[in-house]
């Protein structure tokens, strides 16, 4: 049973791109100041998935998410007016899985996301996205004729990314020897040293950001900036303890590769770059998982 509910979670882990392996709950706080700059990115986020089971094998999820971002823009004396610096997002989906023919198993979710400054203390149609995504997940983790591995292949596609057709995505997680992992990917990839039960410590290369409607759309250069969004692409190395089998904190340290802070129009182009400065990143939490 217990097996079959972390199969189910580590579908819709991989579905939501951003949640990992076998999560129930997860709370965690980001910090990322940027270089020879008073600018800064903070954001505290936490989540739940509930599987619930419907006949043998296959699972209903819920997943609830909430966010709060404060983005503090101050390398240029117009962003001191622009009384906007708090981002709020509340998301919530819904999986569906069930088990196929020769170790596969489907998994769908389909979900709603608000994510928005709020300036105006109600929701709006431009707050609003929508979500889904359809996988396929072949997992040998029990392999009896050599490494345990597993295969996540499929598609995604949101609103909030503004492309009228989804994306792919790949996964291949691969276990070489005793103790050594890596997972090649995206939105992470890394390499990973268990030193015990309770203490591992990874190599890793991941993406993060985040992206919200300004409901008070902000005038910058003669164009109106709709909506904010940051994209980093970030390698570092990260600690894991565990306090129980299921309960661990972890702590992630790094530097961007690629740091991308920009304000968009309706359109989605470019209005204006706020910094693209290279910088140090920081990330810690608590979850308890299967």
């Amino acid at each position: 049973m217990i097996k079959k509910m972390m199969f189910c979670l580590m579908v819709f882990a991989f579905a939501k791109a951003n949640s990992q392996g076998t999560d129930l709950f997860r709370a965690e706080y980001t910090y990322f100041p940027q270089r020879d700059s008073d600018n800064s990115f903070r954001r505290f986020r936490t989540f739940v998935n509930i599987p619930l089971k419907i006949k043998d094998g296959t699972y209903i999820v819920p997943y609830f998410e909430y966010r709060n971002v404060h983005l503090l823009i101050r390398d240029d004396d117009r962003f001191r007016e622009f009384g906007t610096d708090r981002y709020e997002s509340y998301e919530g989906a819904i999986g569906y899985t069930f088990p196929m023919e020769n170790d596969w198993r489907f998994g769908s979710r389909a979900g709603l996301l608000f994510a928005s400054n709020f300036d105006s203390g109600s929701v709006q149609s431009d707050d609003i996205f929508f979500s889904g995504s359809v996988y396929f997940i072949k997992d040998k983790k029990d392999n009896p004729n050599g490494k345990p591995w597993r295969l996540v292949v499929g598609v995604q596609y949101s609103t909030r990314v503004g492309r009228p057709f989804p994306l792919p995505y790949l996964n291949y997680y691969r276990e070489f020897a005793k103790d050594w992992s890596y997972s090649l990917g995206a939105p992470k990839m890394n390499l990973k040293y268990n030193f015990n039960e309770k203490n591992n410590m990874q190599a890793y290369l991941r993406l993060d950001g985040f992206y919200a409607n300004i409901q008070e759309d902000l005038a910058d250069q003669g164009q109106i900036a709709d909506n904010v969004s940051m994209t980093t692409l970030v390698a570092g190395l990260g600690y894991e303890h565990n306090f129980t089998a299921h309960l661990s904190i972890y702590a992630y340290a790094g530097y961007s590769l690629i740091n991308d802070i920009r304000l968009r129009n309706e359109d989605g182009d470019d209005v204006n770059t706020i910094n693209d400065s290279n910088t140090f990143y920081s990330r810690a939490g608590i979850k308890f998982s299967l």
